[in-house]
């Protein structure tokens, strides 16, 4: 079961295109340099109906594993969303780690829900992308 919005989009030039709302479009497109300037070793991708940048691997308990995107931003609804996968060496997800700093937003484990790029603080976002890159290295 996929609990992202599907999209046809095949590149993330595509997805950025297929934002129907002209001032969402502008907002999206923004967060999206911003990230590629931040991390430009993550190449972006679509995956799962959004942009995702890097790759992990992981692997449960129960012996499922697979891979999935480090970071990942997506056109909601109502919403535009930022996915931070990367936890603290307390397994605390680093959204919630900043959630306090990071501005006018809704956070909830990985991820950072706001409306327009001025409701979130940039430069606790860039830490959180820096460090999720570093934490995820590691791994």
């Amino acid at each position: 079961m996929n609990m992202f919005k599907p999209t046809k989009a095949k590149t993330p030039t595509e997805y950025l295109k297929m934002i129907e709302d002209d001032a969402r479009r502008k907002e999206v497109k923004e967060i999206f340099q911003f990230i590629k300037k931040t991390i430009p070793e993550l190449k972006p991708y679509i995956i799962s109906g959004m942009i995702g940048f890097g790759t992990y691997h992981y692997k449960y308990a129960s012996g499922k594993e697979g891979d999935w995107m480090i970071i990942a931003l997506a056109s909601q609804k109502s919403y535009i969303s930022v996915y931070a996968c990367a936890t603290d060496k307390n397994d605390k997800y680093l959204a919630e780690k900043y959630a306090n700093q990071l501005g006018k937003v809704n956070v909830g484990k990985s991820c950072i829900r706001f409306k327009k790029v001025e409701d979130l603080d940039l430069i606790i976002l860039k830490k959180v992308l820096l460090e999720s890159v570093k934490l995820m290295n590691k791994k």
